[in-house]
């Protein structure tokens, strides 16, 4: 079976298609960027012309439902869901940090940016979650007794014993970690906190009027 796989909870934009029966990555793309709006569709369109394939010889969609800002998560989890409905097939939803934490050995600390100096994370023993995902300032990150993390440039976290790298979404890793033989779930969106945007607040009524 053909997967697409999306992620776009990270500032990495990741699209791919993956062959389930042989386990192999036909074609991926793995792009750092913010615009993920104007990119997604276009490079899922690209990556099936490289694979001489249409939207109409996919089995099943793979989305990462974060954790993520809310505006990133929008556009892939909508994408997915769009595209589904209109072929047809299940769209599976899985946490972005097990796509990336299922390929560590020992155990990993998985983070990303959460924007407002905060971060992501999720701890892993040998590619199973056993703790998060969770949102925290750097300082606050549970990096003991930890044998990689995985954890971006721009963000300062102080630890000596563990191998630090930073490995983003695979394709492959988002197909490896849903459960492609069950009936997929909704999808829901692993924001971890309130929206940056809220409602403005009402004015207060004027005094005048009855």
């Amino acid at each position: 079976m053909l997967v697409l796989a999306i992620d776009t909870a990270t500032t990495d934009l990741v699209a791919g298609v993956v062959d389930t029966a042989t386990g192999d990555t036909l074609a991926e793309a793995v792009t750092a960027t913010r615009a993920h709006n104007e990119q997604l569709v276009p490079t899922v369109q690209s990556l099936l012309d490289d694979t001489g394939r249409t939207f109409a010889d996919l089995g099943a969609i793979v989305v990462g439902c974060g954790p993520g800002p809310f505006t990133g998560l929008r556009v892939g989890m909508a994408t997915a869901s769009a595209l589904g409905q209109a072929l047809s097939i299940p769209v599976h939803g899985v946490c972005t940090h097990d796509a990336v934490g299922a390929g560590l050995a020992g155990d990993a600390l998985v983070v990303t940016d959460a924007r407002r100096r905060e971060v992501y994370w999720a701890r892993y023993t040998d590619g199973a979650r056993v703790a998060g995902p969770e949102v925290c300032k750097p300082a606050d990150l549970p990096v003991d007794a930890v044998d990689v993390l995985s954890v971006p440039d721009n963000i300062e976290v102080a630890v000596d014993a563990a191998e630090s790298t930073y490995q983003a979404p695979q394709p492959a890793g988002l197909v490896a970690v849903a459960r492609l033989d069950q009936a997929p779930e909704p999808l829901v969106p692993l924001y971890l906190r309130r929206p940056d945007a809220v409602p403005p607040k009402q004015a207060p009524k004027s005094p005048a009027l009855p």
